[in-house]
C-alpha cells in the first residue's frame, strides 16, 4: 500500500509539473498574424522534454524493483537540470524586465523549482522502500 502511495504521489507531482511546464512554455501558439491557427515552437517542445519523461519514464522506472535505481538516478538528474534551467530562466527574466526585491520570491521559480525537489524526495522515499531503508529507519526509533 505504502508503494503504490509513493507511486502515485510521484506520478501526480511530476504531471502537476508538465503541466506547470506547459503553462509557461505552451509548444503549440497561437499564430499573432494569423487567428484560429497556431504552430508549432521546437523550442519550447524541447523544454517540455524533461517533464514529460519525468512523469512517463521515472513512474515506470519506479514501477519494479529491479529498475527503481535507473528511476531515482533520472528522477535526481532531472531535478538538478530542471533547477539550473529554472534558475538561468528566472534571471534572464529578470535582467530583461527589472522587479523590486521586494517581489523576488513571488514572481520566481522558486515555487516551482520546490515542486521539483519535492518530486525529488517522494521518489528517494521510494527507493528506499524499494532498497529496505524504511526497515532500518524503524529500528532506530
Amino acid at each position: 500500500m505504502t508503494r503504490r502511495t509513493l507511486l502515485f504521489a510521484l506520478f501526480l507531482l511530476a504531471l502537476g509539473g508538465l503541466m506547470l511546464h506547459y503553462r509557461i512554455h505552451p509548444f503549440m501558439v497561437a499564430d499573432k498574424l494569423h487567428p484560429g491557427m497556431v504552430h508549432f515552437s521546437g523550442t519550447s517542445f524541447l523544454a517540455s522534454i524533461f517533464p514529460f519523461v519525468d512523469a512517463v519514464l521515472v513512474t515506470i522506472l519506479f514501477l519494479s524493483r529491479k529498475t527503481a535505481m535507473y528511476g531515482y538516478l533520472l528522477n535526481g538528474l532531472i531535478v538538478i537540470f530542471g533547477t539550473i534551467f529554472m534558475i538561468h530562466f528566472n534571471v534572464a527574466g529578470f535582467m530583461a524586465k527589472p522587479i523590486p526585491p521586494s517581489q523576488w520570491i513571488m514572481n520566481s521559480m522558486l515555487p516551482d523549482i520546490a515542486i521539483a525537489w519535492a518530486d525529488f524526495f517522494v521518489g528517494k522515499a521510494l527507493y528506499d522502500f524499494y532498497i529496505g531503508k524504511e526497515i532500518k529507519y524503524a529500528e532506530v526509533m
